[in-house]
């Protein structure tokens, strides 16, 4: 069992992002996938487009239109960049206002399911949101207009 939290990235009028982080790391998913590919001369590019998009998502809004759907039907897993890259970072995007950012890496395959840690990253974000639908349930966390409102250490 891995403990993980929700830690605020960005607060902006328009959007909320976060990510999560597990308790046995120091860097939050985002941190980690950011902190991979800072010094990455070929992939470096890549990343400042990611960065770049989430910039954009915080003043403007987590729209539809800036993310590639992943996941299953029933989630809302997507992924940065909808441009061409190398690289992709998976996210949570629960509504026009509140992003959660995962983790990613350098797509190789022609789907996440075909490579180890993309796969990985997915199903992190899928029992996430999972944790937070029975979280609300049962009234452990309350999801608002802006915010994921918890108290909660999470159990993946």
């Amino acid at each position: 069992m891995r403990e993980l939290d929700l830690v605020l990235v960005n607060e902006t009028d328009n959007c909320t992002v976060y990510s999560i982080q597990f308790l046995s790391e120091d860097e939050s998913e985002f941190e980690r996938f950011y902190n991979k590919f800072k010094d990455d001369a070929e992939y470096n590019p890549d990343l400042m487009r990611i960065v770049a998009f989430i910039n954009k998502i915080a003043t403007n809004g987590a729209f539809e239109r800036y993310f590639r759907p992943e996941g299953r039907m029933s989630d809302h897993v997507v992924a940065l960049p909808v441009v061409k890259s190398k690289l992709r970072l998976y996210c949570l995007r629960l509504s026009d206002k509140i992003l959660v950012l995962g983790n990613g890496d350098v797509k190789t395959t022609r789907t996440y399911d075909e490579n180890d840690t993309l796969r990985g990253c997915v199903l992190d974000l899928q029992k996430f949101e999972r944790l937070l639908k029975e979280g609300t349930d049962k009234g452990t966390v309350r999801i608002t207009e802006k915010h994921i409102e918890t108290d909660n250490i999470f159990e993946l």
